[in-house]
């Protein structure tokens, strides 16, 4: 091909593609016709000159779902796009996603158990009523009296149940108590045992994965003696599921600490017919990993950014 055809057929497509002009504009610039300009278009894509790529966005997170269902052997991830990696935006993304997939698989009869916390106010309030009946709502961990950020525990386990036209069930007790003596004794009461059993039943649950260490909702309220900060950081807490902190492994963090936790056990979350982890952030991943590690979820809800960095980190 000639240097000056060359020169034009680059010089009409940087400017159709690169600077926006329109074929009119080109013509014109160029000293030739429209239709002249619209050859020289087509010429430069058949020359490889002009390479068009599309970017499918569902089509690439559908992708990466697969390879994260694949490597935790999950039942089904859902991995949302969102357009940056930035807490609110993630929370209200995955919201949406996660109240799309329980309309979804909600029947009726069916008992669901929630937790409390940012993530899941977001799914409850993008949730839509669905017309089933005797549909249980239950709280599977106790709540804090003091939090610094609002954990939505109340307005959570309310709105659900009002999409799905029940009664609620709530645990008005604390999440963590000063001794498994008090703790005994509050599980004992006829309420609080039925409402634990309620949650045990589930066949549903939804939980998110609280952040690690200092920045964890449960620490800020005071319920940590100094001595389980400690153990907490020695064995290297990745974040907590429904109160219960665990590390990479899916392993609890501190056995004296999670005696005196009020709410269910990792052991009966993964014996859910649908274990729903809602979780993405920076600051959530190792908790995800931990959680997903530990088989305590069969779901996953997540990110395209945490599901990339899941699929980075290296399986024991």
């Amino acid at each position: 091909m000639a240097d000056e055809k060359l020169l034009r057929l680059v010089e009409a497509a940087k400017m159709y593609y690169q600077l926006d002009y329109g074929q009119q504009e080109i013509a014109k610039r160029l000293g030739i016709s429209r239709p002249t300009v619209s050859r020289l278009l087509v010429q430069a894509k058949q020359e490889g000159i002009v390479q068009i790529k599309i970017f499918n966005p569902t089509e690439d997170v559908e992708q990466i779902a697969r390879q994260v269902k694949e490597k935790f052997q999950l039942k089904h991830c859902v991995v949302t796009p969102v357009a940056s990696f930035e807490d609110p935006l993630i929370k209200e993304k995955l919201g949406g996603a996660a109240a799309d997939y329980l309309y979804k698989i909600v029947e009726s009869g069916d008992t669901i158990g929630i937790t409390w916390g940012t993530t899941i106010y977001q799914l409850v309030k993008k949730m839509q009523p669905k017309n089933v009946k005797d549909v249980t709502i239950v709280q599977l961990n106790g709540g804090v009296s003091y939090s610094e950020s609002n954990t939505y525990a109340a307005e959570i386990v309310n709105g659900l149940a009002n999409a799905f036209n029940t009664t609620p069930h709530f645990l008005p007790v604390p999440a963590i108590v000063d001794s498994n003596v008090v703790k005994e004794a509050i599980v004992a009461d006829r309420h609080v045992k039925k409402t634990l059993e309620l949650g045990k039943k589930a066949n549903i649950a939804i939980y998110t994965v609280g952040e690690p260490d200092v920045q964890s909702t449960l620490m800020q309220a005071g319920y940590f003696f100094d001595k389980d900060i400690e153990i907490l950081r020695k064995n290297k807490t990745v974040g907590d599921i429904c109160s219960r902190f665990i590390n990479q492994e899916g392993l609890i963090c501190n056995e004296t600490l999670n005696d005196r936790t009020i709410g269910i056990q990792l052991s009966d979350l993964a014996e859910k017919e649908y274990g729903i982890l809602l979780a993405g952030g920076a600051s959530k991943i190792d908790g995800i990993y931990g959680a997903l590690t530990g088989r305590y979820a069969n779901i996953l809800i997540t990110d395209q950014y945490t599901a990339r960095s899941l699929l980075e980190m290296e399986s024991d």
